[in-house]
């Protein structure tokens, strides 16, 4: 397999697939970062650990519907040209 555009794009598809897909409840919780574990104080700096739990949420609620239709597209263009 050669590194070309498309199998970076879709590299990276498949990472925003892996974040969409992660749990607060079922995964994230167990292992240390749940929804009640990056709370700061008012006017305190967002630390790195509550910055990528919002990323997470973030990319859980804007991508989902984009998701779905460019997964169809790459599923649709690996059936015709393999």
């Amino acid at each position: 397999m050669a590194f070309t555009l498309y199998s970076l794009i879709q590299a990276a598809i498949l990472c925003v697939n892996a974040v969409a897909v992660l749990h607060e409840e079922r995964f994230l919780s167990k292992v240390g970062w749940g929804a009640d574990q990056g709370i700061g104080g008012f006017g305190d700096e967002p630390g790195i650990k509550s910055q990528l739990l919002n990323l997470v949420r973030s990319v859980r609620t804007v991508m989902r519907v984009p998701l779905i239709i460019v997964n169809s597209v790459c599923i649709v263009l690996l059936l015709l040209f393999g």
